[in-house]
């Protein structure tokens, strides 16, 4: 049974086709990935299903009867007066209608006369069934297991309005999840999570009795739940029939595949043309009208062919942090740290030494101190202390720049050289001429990251610190960047809830435990595996 299908859709927003006649159809209890590049119209194929927006041609349809719950990549609740409680109850307003109703046939028939009283009883055991048949005696025990796995208990009793951004995210995908839609639209529904979250969300996901339709850059989460991969590039589809290993795999094969088609075709294009010529040559040194005619015949079969494009190949951004000088053996000792904050102790006689060359992964749950740790880091104080030539280089979760300034403004103050290397560097690094004017409030998330890594490359950086750098970068940039860091020549600490970021990457985990900071040896499979045997025992 087919719960979406897309039929030859175009949309085009009068500057060229965003989407150009793609089909496809999710079956029931697909979990179904659209990944691509940024910009590449995903969010567009989401909107389109739910339609707030309209296809420029073609066709959608939906399973009748199916219900859909979509989750945006901003939080919206229509009234941010209400309480969270209220919000995750409201989302089963019709089970609550209910339950209300039945309070008041229960005190009608506490007051009823004997002849009124069976006809009460008789609406009331119907309603009772329907209120049955909903889940309507498990909601509580339905809300409490969504409220445990989204880690919101503690928001219970706060007002929508004074959440942050990120929580009210959470809340909204709460909200949805308890309302269990036989459809899901959800995009980037990892952003925000921690990993113990995320881990709760795998398993809810891939138990969930609907159909999924997500969009993330999240391989790691892709690898565990999704069994449809759909590649969304240059306005066109690709599927690929099963997890996220596969769709690398066999992305990899088809363009090999496609290569060897168009290399094979231009011989033969080659060949034809060469033909052509001495045909030509050859009825002109015995003007013979065969010769011409056969050219002729061979150019007719060319202009026929429907010749096949180059394949595009993998996008290039020339990363390379310069260290300058060597910093010392320790590079950072952190010794009987504290920090408290709004009354709550994060941190309390905390020791770390991060040595020469190591990649550590700061870990821990939402709220544990990351962040805090990290700002502490940049300030420096008795408990905190750089060793010697240090250079650091920072990318904050969420970057800004001088506002009101362009691109090429914040690219020249960073940029020693000419004038045309720079814009060529810029073009490099995906900002061609037309962007270097922008404003760099009106950049995308990930725009400001490939601009700010563009303004460390200009720097020697012996200390690279970031915090959650892949947010808001697609996969192909995550892969540059990965590439990047493990040729760097530094050392790196970085928060990351990406767990493929972190498997590629870190040499270390430092994990926030009991406001304490504990050091495990590997990536993140390691320090899973530590932990496992340590419960297993």
């Amino acid at each position: 049974m087919i719960d979406i299908s897309l039929n030859k859709i175009t949309v085009n927003y009068g500057f060229g086709d965003i989407l150009k006649e793609i089909s496809l159809d999710i079956a029931k209890g697909e979990i179904v990935s659209l990944i691509g590049s940024n910009g590449s119209g995903k969010t567009t194929i989401l909107k389109l299903i739910m339609g707030i927006e309209n296809p420029t041609s073609g066709t959608i349809a939906i399973r009748k009867g199916a219900s859909i719950g979509y989750l945006n990549q901003m939080a919206t609740i229509e009234n941010e007066k209400d309480k969270v409680k209220d919000i995750l109850y409201q989302s089963l307003s019709y089970i609550t209608d209910i339950e209300n109703r039945l309070k008041k046939y229960e005190e009608k028939m506490a007051k009823a006369g004997e002849s009124e009283l069976e006809k009460l009883i008789l609406k009331y055991t119907n309603l009772q069934e329907q209120f049955l048949n909903l889940g309507g005696y498990e909601i509580n025990e339905k809300i409490g297991k969504i409220v445990n796995g989204f880690q919101i208990g503690h928001l219970l009793d706060r007002d929508y309005a004074t959440l942050s951004g990120g929580e009210k995210r959470i809340v909204s995908f709460a909200a949805l999840m308890i309302n269990h839609p036989d459809i899901l639209l959800l995009d980037e529904p990892t952003n925000y999570l921690d990993i113990e979250t995320l881990e709760w969300l795998e398993e809810f996901l891939k138990n969930y009795k609907g159909t999924i339709l997500l969009v993330s850059h999240d391989r790691y989460f892709l690898e565990k739940i999704a069994n449809k991969i759909v590649l969304l590039d240059s306005g066109t589809l690709d599927v690929y029939h099963g997890n996220y290993s596969y769709f690398v795999e066999e992305s990899e094969k088809r363009v090999m595949l496609e290569f060897k088609d168009y290399k094979d075709q231009q011989k033969q294009i080659k060949a034809m043309k060469e033909s052509i010529k001495k045909l030509r040559e050859f009825g002109n040194l015995g003007s013979d009208e065969r010769f011409y005619k056969r050219a002729k015949a061979i150019e007719k079969r060319l202009e026929k062919m429907e010749q096949i494009k180059k394949p595009k190949e993998k996008t290039s951004i020339p990363l390379e942090f310069h260290t300058g000088k060597r910093s010392g053996k320790d590079v950072l000792v952190i010794k009987r740290f504290n920090l408290h904050f709004d009354r709550k102790i994060l941190f309390e006689n905390a020791n770390l030494t991060i040595k020469y060359k190591e990649r550590i992964c700061l870990f821990g749950k939402n709220g544990s101190g990351k962040s805090s740790l990290v700002k502490e880091i940049l300030k420096g104080s008795d408990s905190i202390k750089l060793g010697t030539n240090i250079n650091i280089g920072y990318i904050p979760q969420e970057i800004t720049f001088e506002s009101g300034k362009t691109v090429y403004e914040i690219a020249r103050e960073n940029f020693h050289g000419e004038e045309a290397h720079l814009r060529s560097a810029l073009f490099q690094f995906m900002f061609p001429q037309n962007m270097i004017e922008k404003k760099v409030e009106q950049l995308s998330g990930g725009e400001k990251v490939r601009l700010k890594l563009f303004c460390l490359m200009q720097k020697d950086i012996n200390f690279l610190i970031l915090d959650e750098p892949t947010n808001h970068i697609d996969i192909a940039t995550r892969e540059i960047l990965e590439d990047t860091l493990k040729e760097y020549e530094g050392t790196i600490l970085f928060v990351s809830h990406d767990r493929y970021f972190i498997n590629k990457i870190a040499n270390k985990i430092v994990a926030i435990e009991d406001k304490k900071l504990v050091e495990y040896i590997g990536n993140y499979e390691d320090y899973k595996n530590t932990i496992h045997r340590f419960f297993d025992k």
